[in-house]
Parts: C-alpha cells; structure tokens; sequence
C-alpha cells in the first residue's frame, strides 16, 4: 500500500497523478497522512473512481454540490470524473484515510457487456452522481465498510491476489450499486456545467504564472463572462479570480517548501504583481505570513525526522 503525503497533477492531462496506476493492472491502494499534506488538496478530478474509509480524524469532501462531512469508521464512493477536494477538519487525532482506486474496466468485464450496462454504467453515466457517504450507524452501510477495511488487509505477495482482490471489489461495488438504486439519483442542477469550470480551471492551471483577465478565462471554455461567473458560483463556489488566486497560492506553497527561492521571487513566478500583494493575499487566505509558513513547515519536517 502506497503511502501519500501530498497530491501530484499530470501535466499532461491536468487529472491527479496516480503512481502506479497501470493498464495492466488498473487498481492502486493508498494510505494517506492528510496532517502531512504541505499544500492544500486542490481541485482535481480522475477517471478512475474513488472509494475510500477514514481511519481516524475527520475530513469534509467538497464536490460541485456541497460539503459532506465524514468522521472516523466512515467512507465513501467519489464518482468518477468527479470535481472534488477533501479538507481537514482539525482535532486530536492523526487524519489517516485508506483509499481503493481502481478503473471501473477492472471489474465490469467486456465492454457493452451485461455487466457493465447494467450495474456500473447506471453510475458512472449519472452526471448527477458524485458522491455516495457510508456511515456506521446505517446496518447495511456497516456492512460495506467492513469489506472495504478487510479489502486493503489482503496479502499483494499471496497466491491469487489479484483474482481476490477483484471478487472481492466486485461485491463491495453490488452493495454500492444497491445503495444507489434505493436512494435514487439527486438530479443536481451543478453537473451541466463541470466540463465548461474543468476547461476553465485547465486554462488557469497553463496560465497563473500570466495576467489573466476574465474574459480570457470564459473565452477559453467560449462562454460569455456572465455565464462564466455562473459557473465558478456554481461548480466551486468561488469567483474565477478568487479560483485564480486559489491555485497561485498552492503554487507558491510548494515553491516555498520546495525550493529556497526569496520570496518575492516565488511571488513573480506565481503570477502576483508585487511582493506586497502576495503577502496580503497569503496573509488573509492562510493567517500567516509566506516567511512564517515556510519556517513552519520546515521546523515540522524536522520533527518528523
């Protein structure tokens, strides 16, 4: 099992990196420390799906159609495609989350198949499915939870892994599909405009480093600027240059603990007009000053050590 302390992006298709996700073998198991994490958990989405329990701390998952809060012995199913990002409520306990990412074509046999028309493709095909929470305190959603915990405890070095692992993914996703057929589809108005914010959002991700105007943002998606506004409103609850500071700021994170450039420099790299302002701006979005929040980091990776 992989462990994860932070989130990398494929350059060239802007979906989260995956290591050692393969076409051979298209399944990765990961365990991930988010108190770890340098940067934010940004914006991203991948084709594969996500399905996930919490081990200990709590996290809220934000989609295009809100918040969903999970606690410790809970987990989930993130669609897939699915614009998302996780946030660490903070709390005595390690945030520690066991993830099963794995490409729906690993279970649901030949395509067009019986199989996959009729217990996969009902799923992934809702654009109005992004999201399904499993909670304890619901008996068949126990159930569910135990398997996918019991699913990360099987042996990669054991004969037959990879046909175990398949069986037993194969009846954890039944149980899914059955939980989304009795509580039916949410028919959220948000998912008409994700491909137009993820065009958008791609855009922002080649040019940060530039001065980005409204109008070269909405014209990359070719929307007009109302409906431009209406979209980032909608999908990620934030104004476009609010999004745009956003990724600038992750951006400049990772130089900070990355590298040992001045800081003003990082600031320029990062698409800010002036040292001045990239420090107001991390000021108010991180209580901290970039100075502070390299030093912090820092001192904690020393600590680990």
């Amino acid at each position: 099992m992989l462990e994860i302390h932070g989130i990398e992006m494929n350059l060239m298709t802007r979906e989260e990196q995956l290591p050692g996700f393969t076409a051979d073998f298209p399944y990765i198991a990961s365990c991930s420390y988010l108190d770890t994490y340098q940067a934010p958990i940004p914006w991203h989405w991948h084709n594969a799906v996500e399905l996930f329990f919490l081990e200990s701390g709590s996290i809220e998952y934000e989609t295009p159609q809100g918040l969903v809060r999970f606690n410790s012995g809970s987990g989930g199913l993130v669609n897939t495609n699915v614009l998302h990002r996780t946030h660490v409520i903070p709390s005595w306990q390690p945030t520690i989350q066991k993830l099963h990412i794995f490409s729906t074509e690993f279970l649901s046999g030949h395509p067009g198949g019986r199989i996959e028309s009729t217990y996969f493709l009902p799923m992934t095909s809702d654009p109005s499915f992004e999201l399904l929470p499993l909670y304890p305190e619901d008996p068949e959603q126990r159930k569910i939870l135990e398997q996918i915990r019991e699913a990360f405890c099987l042996s990669e070095d054991a004969p037959g892994y990879e046909i175990r692992l398949h069986n037993a993914l194969l009846d954890i996703w039944f149980l899914l599909y059955q939980q989304y057929e009795s509580q039916g589809a949410s028919h959220s108005g948000h998912s008409k405009h994700v491909e137009a914010v993820k065009t958008m959002m791609i855009y922002i991700r080649e040019h940060f480093t530039e001065s980005i105007s409204i109008e070269e943002i909405a014209a990359a998606a070719n929307l007009s600027q109302r409906v431009c506004y209406r979209v980032f409103a909608d999908c990620l609850h934030v104004t476009p240059i609010e999004y745009v500071n956003q990724y600038r700021l992750l951006e400049a994170c990772r130089l900070l603990l990355g590298t040992s450039l001045p800081i003003t420099e990082i600031a320029f790299r990062c698409g800010f007009a002036s040292g001045s302002y990239f420090n107001r701006v991390f000021l108010r979005e991180k209580s901290c000053t970039p100075g502070d929040y390299r030093r912090k980091w820092q001192d904690s990776s020393k600590t680990r050590q």
